[in-house]
């Protein structure tokens, strides 16, 4: 296993793999520590949790330039990730226990309740594009309520992964209650089989998804899955135009496009298509392509090769297939894996960048005619994770919300992850939820306790 620098090519580090016998001892140790923390008060486990965050503050630059070199991220936003995942620290440390406190029940009984436990080691599969964010989101919930964890993290950042495990262990969490295991994806199979762990969590693709789903299920195992987007970006005819551009480009662009929940199929009423992507030109061709490292770079490079050959293979069929260039469109001429920010318009169903994930710099401009028919382009996708809708009439966005097949709606904003609301999606997307009291309680026992 190799972390390689995708705006260089360069070989940053080789990473041998565990052996079969050195993960199932692995797992034996994350097991053993978990009988003990299970046990260990919330007021314990808050504190440790808080000197995470603690850590991640202290030395955000350090784990900043590693994402960065890692997997091309612009420093500046690996630096943002490092403090979100501080904040998802603080927040559960902070409401844990009050959202694991028993809940009382009135029944025929003396007393009646829902107690919270712990269900054991949990294995996580997590992807490249937001290394140390997917990984707190989970485990930051997941040890709170007393779970312990292995992580098997995308090969390409073994850096990242092999740090989070040090920022637990410095924090003050038991040595081993949360291990990476640098293990190549066919392992993962045999790690789910191994009857110490009890459930698991994967974010990525929709073909990884149904791989560990199955695996799990064979195996009565849980699973939480968080897959793909083609998140729609609906621009109605009252729109605030230059607002709504704004945040297109950032919610297109943020980490070059490689994100499930990026604006991807940007849905625009007639009216106002021409002044959207003529601003979205001017913008776009404004953009600065350069090295992650430097303050003044806004566009990166895409994570590997094969990333950058799927999304010029996605832009071309899609042009082959009637879509008009607007801009962009090519392989930049730097070294690296770099493709330049593009917009497509006239892009109508049966066109790869009109169904499919582009995880990439493309904007998708499509053309409606009418509230209702934005609501059906919106929902014609086989994903539904997230989007958003920009109107200056907010009941009308609200009632538009509530009928967009999505996991999450935003109104006049960017579609984003909180750690105080529940994240998540449907169909192709995944299901089961993270964050707020509804992520720290998809690996617990809900269980019922009567007294008579």
């Amino acid at each position: 296993m190799r972390s390689i620098n995708p705006s260089s090519g360069e070989i940053i580090l080789e990473y041998p793999e565990h052996t079969r016998t050195e993960v199932q001892q692995i797992i034996r140790d994350v097991h053993s520590a978990w009988k003990t923390w299970k046990d260990t008060p919330f007021e314990h486990r808050a504190v440790v949790m808080k000197k995470a965050a603690q850590v991640l503050r202290t030395r955000k630059e350090h784990f900043a330039r590693m994402m960065t070199r890692e997997m091309g991220k612009l420093l500046k936003e690996s630096m943002a990730e490092v403090e979100k995942c501080a904040w998802v620290c603080d927040f559960y440390a902070e409401h844990a226990p009050e959202m694991l406190k028993d809940e009382v029940i009135a029944t025929d009984a003396s007393r009646s309740f829902i107690a919270f436990q712990p269900m054991g080691v949990i294995l996580a599969v997590m992807p490249w594009n937001f290394p140390f964010w997917q990984v707190f989101r989970f485990a930051a919930p997941a040890l709170m309520a007393g779970n312990a964890a292995v992580l098997k993290h995308a090969s390409n950042v073994c850096g990242c992964a092999l740090a989070i495990e040090e920022i637990f262990v410095e924090a003050g969490f038991p040595a081993n209650l949360f291990r990476t295991l640098l293990i190549p994806s066919q392992d993962v199979q045999a790690v789910i089989e191994n009857p110490l762990i009890a459930a698991v969590t994967l974010t990525g693709s929709e073909a990884a998804g149904s791989a560990v789903a199955s695996a799990a299920g064979k195996n009565l195992k849980k699973t939480v899955l968080e897959l793909g987007g083609a998140d729609p970006f609906i621009i109605l005819d009252d729109a605030d135009l230059e607002a709504a551009v704004k945040t297109a480009v950032t919610a297109r662009m943020l980490n070059q496009g490689q994100s499930c929940i990026a604006a991807k199929r940007f849905i625009v009423m007639d009216s106002v298509v021409p002044t959207f992507e003529r601003e979205m030109k001017r913008a776009f061709e404004a953009l600065r392509i350069g090295d992650p490292f430097e303050s003044d770079t806004q566009v990166g490079p895409l994570a590997r090769p094969d990333l950058v050959d799927e999304i010029e293979r996605q832009v071309n069929a899609s042009i082959d297939a009637g879509a008009r260039l607007v801009t962009g469109g090519r392989r930049s001429d730097r070294m690296g894996c770099y493709f330049e920010p593009t917009i497509l318009a006239e892009v109508s169903k049966g066109m790869p960048v009109y169904s499919q994930e582009t995880f990439g710099p493309v904007v998708s401009i499509i053309t409606v005619h009418s509230e209702e028919e934005a609501i059906q382009v919106a929902n014609d996708s086989d994903f539904g994770l997230g989007g958003c809708i920009w109107t200056r009439d907010l009941k009308r966005g609200e009632a538009i919300a509530r009928k967009v097949a999505t996991g999450a709606m935003f109104v006049n904003g960017m579609t984003k992850s909180d750690p105080r609301l529940p994240f998540g999606g449907i169909k192709k997307s995944g299901y089961g939820r993270e964050l707020a009291s509804y992520g720290i309680k998809e690996f617990v026992n809900i269980k019922t306790i009567w007294i008579g």
